[in-house]
């Protein structure tokens, strides 16, 4: 009788864990990137937001943002918080970064544009690689996970 009432917690368990199983949100604003491209801008699980990665593109003119690494660093930070504040979001909720570098020797300007959007001392975890052939030819991309 044990085993049984056993299994049926189990069960009950599993029925109840799938029925609050959060179903994806696509989250396309418009904000940051017009047109039809192959992604999402962002996707919503949960309380946990997904973005894609970011460019330094100029909303306006959908080109990268002139004047290099700053430049580029500067507008991507501000396209993030765009997106986040979007979903309702902010710098803080942010939890996770992977930065891609077109060039390792930019990491330091870069690092010191990255650390004016966060609070000091809550710094998301982090990861950087350095690659190449990034769209539109940019410097830099980022993409982040918030929750909440």
């Amino acid at each position: 009788m044990n085993k049984v009432r056993t299994l049926i917690a189990a069960v009950l368990a599993t029925v109840a864990v799938s029925s609050v199983a959060a179903e994806p949100q696509y989250l396309n604003s418009g904000k940051v990137m017009k047109g039809a491209f192959p992604f999402t801008e962002a996707v919503k699980v949960g309380d946990t937001l997904y973005l894609s990665g970011q460019l330094g593109i100029v909303p306006a003119t959908q080109k990268l943002a002139p004047g290099g690494i700053e430049a580029e660093s500067h507008q991507m930070m501000r396209n993030i918080k765009t997106v986040l504040e979007t979903n309702g979001y902010a710098m803080d909720n942010v939890v996770k970064c992977t930065v891609f570098l077109a060039d390792m020797k930019e990491w330091p300007a870069f690092n010191d544009i990255y650390k004016g959007y966060f609070t000091e001392g809550k710094y998301p975890a982090r990861s950087a690689f350095g690659v190449n052939g990034m769209a539109f030819d940019a410097r830099v991309e980022v993409e982040c996970m918030a929750s909440r």
